[in-house]
């Protein structure tokens, strides 16, 4: 038996370490708890997390998933782009809740979607025609594009729209330009679009601060940072399955930047996973069961995306992409969700490797035509058929559900630390805090249980 102690942790990064969707919302609630601030760092309303509450179910776009407890402050940081109307509905649903958002803040550097960009996405996704991407058609993409071009509103534009109306009413112009010529759409009228984003500004106006020093002042504080992520790894537009990919950076080096902080700082980087793959909109996906196991997954996992409720592509675990994975984000451990959604098969598989023209690859290929034409390696491992969805500690599970854990901490080269088996708060085998540590990871990188 190996053991692995943890020091004392403040700051600490969750990630997904597959296409997205893989339960982070989940997990960053159950870790919320313990901590004084939640931190999104990128994306926009094209992400989306599910937390359930006692049978109570809150879908979240932008705000923090630590909103849910009345004592931790939740940032919107820098790095994220902001739709104004989205975030005010989902504010005034969350007090409906009974939810309050007295502890939201929001970049004031952040960049804000306006209708044009919404539009412009939808427009250049449908122009695309097979080469089309399966964007959300949120305006994400067009949104990040301005704020490369330099000609982005921020919030601070924003909430300052009544002082200085002629540079949004400039760039929506500018825009109008783009539409009529290049699409052949009809023109946004400036001065009105204008006018409705002043009724925003002055509702979201109290929520905008300098989140980067309010992060540092919790930094110097010794407060417990969360940082959030939203999509995952192989979204990254850098190192993600280019061009099918999101146009931020939700790897844990993204984190830092669009929060405002050194990497210095960061304690513990966590990596979150399906206990199978799944996938939304286009792009290869190695491991994708187009059959009636697939459509099992897909039933039994729910499997519908919180933001456009598209069905999600579903697959076997795919090892590869999730050592890649780790090697991007240098992750130090993994939450492993869904597991109960494995329980009625007889066997599983798992990609432990791929065939590229004839060849065994253990690496990811970053050549989008090579991974278009990877090939899963699988070995079969045998199903437990039996309920985990009341498991509650590491000795309930069947043995075959542990020996899969094994196999995937070991294929991983990863401690993992958390499991889930349903989409309550208490479906959940915790046996390391990885906020307040020291307590032993659940199973060590060989696949063995780690006892204290």
């Amino acid at each position: 038996m190996k053991f692995s102690f943890i020091k004392l942790l403040a700051n600490v990064i969750v990630i997904g370490a597959q296409w997205g969707d893989e339960g982070k919302g989940k997990i960053t609630d159950l870790l919320s708890k313990s901590a004084d601030v939640v931190v999104r760092s990128q994306g926009g309303v094209n992400a989306g997390h599910t937390v359930v509450v006692k049978d109570q179910k809150f879908k979240l776009h932008l705000i923090p998933s630590g909103i849910l407890y009345p004592d931790t402050e939740c940032i919107i940081g820098s790095g994220t782009v902001i739709d104004p109307q989205e975030l005010l509905e989902e504010i005034d649903q969350l007090k409906d809740l009974n939810v309050s958002t007295d502890n939201l803040f929001i970049s004031q550097t952040a960049h804000v979607t306006m209708p044009y960009h919404r539009i412009l996405d939808q427009a250049a996704e449908e122009k695309r025609g097979k080469y089309k991407i399966g964007t959300t058609g949120r305006g994400i993409g067009p949104t990040y594009s301005d704020k490369a071009e330099r000609i982005g509103i921020r919030m601070l534009d924003l909430i300052h729209c009544d002082r200085y109306p002629d540079k949004i009413e400039w760039t929506i112009n500018y825009k109008n330009a783009v539409l009529e010529k290049l699409y052949g759409l009809p023109p946004l009228d400036a001065k009105e679009v204008t006018k409705e984003y002043q009724i925003y500004a002055e509702r979201l106006r109290p929520y905008v601060i300098d989140s980067s020093l309010k992060i540092d002042q919790a930094v110097r504080q010794k407060k417990n940072i969360l940082f959030e992520g939203a999509q995952g790894t192989l979204l990254d537009l850098d190192h993600g399955t280019y061009p099918y990919v999101t146009s931020s950076n939700p790897i844990a080096g993204g984190a830092c930047v669009g929060a405002g902080v050194g990497p210095t700082i960061i304690d513990r980087i966590i990596g979150v996973a399906k206990a199978y793959t799944t996938r939304v909109g286009e792009g290869p996906f190695p491991t994708e069961l187009e059959d009636e196991i697939g459509e099992h997954l897909g039933d039994k996992g729910a499997e519908f995306g919180t933001t456009t409720g598209r069905r999600r592509r579903c697959g076997w675990f795919d090892g590869v992409i999730g050592r890649y994975a780790a090697r991007i984000n240098g992750l130090d451990c993994l939450a492993v969700t869904k597991l109960d959604v494995l329980d009625e098969l007889s066997e599983i598989k798992v990609c432990v490797a791929y065939e590229i023209d004839g060849e065994i690859c253990r690496e990811f290929p970053t050549h989008a035509m090579k991974f278009a034409s990877c090939k899963p390696v699988y070995e079969t491992l045998p199903g437990w058929q039996q309920s985990t969805s009341n498991c509650r500690t590491l000795e309930e599970l069947p043995k075959q559900a542990l020996d899969y854990l094994k196999f995937l901490a070991e294929l991983m080269e990863l401690p993992i630390a958390i499991v889930s088996l349903g989409a309550s708060r208490d479906q959940t085998i915790i046996v390391e805090d990885p906020i307040h540590g020291p307590k032993r990871a659940l199973l060590d990188a060989n696949g063995d249980p780690v006892n204290s």
